[in-house]
């Protein structure tokens, strides 16, 4: 059977061979513990390059993309936390990064690196969490907005063939986010963004979000390592396009719950910490803020 690939060439790193995929993998930098970033659903490893490069200049520094997404191999999504973490343990190995790891998750990948530490909490230094995916979001939030986010439809949202103004949309916001990238990262990076498949990879990656919400909860307890969260509070404009149609009011509620939330997340272990960004939202923090995830880097390597 011929093997489904993402198309065009990463503009950095490579692919290497882990089991019967190729893996997307960017390695920058010497020493450890090494930092390592999962991105979120939909997303690339490549969306934390600038804080990636920077990490480098402390430690070593990896970013990669999961199977079925990013510039790696198709994989049948959704997938399980187990897969995920199991593939990249395998990956570091194949690779010559050696625990522990210092694991950097945003959304969706911050679930991902929360199931990596319980597994296996030995090769975990500490944790920095960018608005992480979590199993009690929806208790939390109001229960208008929980009715109202379960209703969305992502195959009705993302259509197989995009309207250009949606896609020129797009392009132009995440053109505004990476205004100072080079070029050579930039504009590939930003064509795979707006393209249908991409869109569509993000609803598909997190179809089975309360499965592995299940898997999370029955994993164990959190170690107690370093952990810190950055909880984004802007209704920027990445926001404000996929949530059309709900009161403003209610997106400054779900901003004080995560909030609240994440504090609790945070104090769940002995040396956590929950950071409130008030200037970024939940996509845009990794190409708005840099800094704050890079200081949040040097904190926990510090400790």
């Amino acid at each position: 059977m011929q093997r489904q690939t993402a198309g065009a060439t990463p503009p950095v790193g490579r692919l290497y061979q882990v089991g019967d995929r190729r893996l997307f993998l960017h390695r920058s930098g010497s020493g450890g513990p090494a930092v390592v970033f999962l991105p979120g659903a939909g997303s690339s490893g490549m969306d934390g390059f600038i804080v990636q490069q920077r990490a480098a200049e402390l430690t070593t520094s990896v970013l990669y993309d999961r199977a079925g997404t990013g510039w790696s191999d198709r994989a049948e999504l959704p997938r399980t936390c187990a897969q995920v973490t199991d593939e990249l343990r395998e990956l570091l190995r194949v690779v010559g990064v050696p625990a522990p790891y210092l694991l950097v998750g945003h959304s969706l990948g911050g679930l991902y690196a929360r199931h990596y530490a319980q597994r296996f909490p030995d090769e975990v230094a500490g944790l920095v969490l960018v608005e992480p995916e979590h199993e009690d979001y929806d208790s939390y939030m109001p229960k208008e907005l929980n009715e109202l986010y379960q209703a969305w439809d992502p195959d009705e949202a993302m259509p197989d063939e995009l309207p250009d103004e949606i896609i020129q949309f797009y392009r132009t916001l995440f053109a505004r986010e990476m205004a100072d990238w080079p070029e050579e990262i930039r504009e590939p990076l930003i064509e795979r963004h707006v393209s249908p498949e991409w869109l569509k990879i993000g609803g598909q990656e997190a179809a089975n979000r309360y499965r592995l919400h299940d898997e999370v909860r029955n994993a164990g307890p959190m170690p107690d390592i370093p952990l810190i969260v950055l909880t984004a509070t802007a209704i920027d404009p990445f926001k404000e396009a996929v949530t059309q149609g709900i009161p403003t009011s209610l997106l400054h509620e779900e901003a004080e719950a995560k909030t609240r939330l994440y504090t609790a997340l945070a104090t769940s272990v002995a040396h956590g910490e929950n950071r409130v960004i008030d200037d970024a939202g939940h996509l845009s923090v990794i190409f708005r803020r840099p800094d704050a995830v890079l200081q949040a880097i040097q904190d926990l390597l510090g400790s």
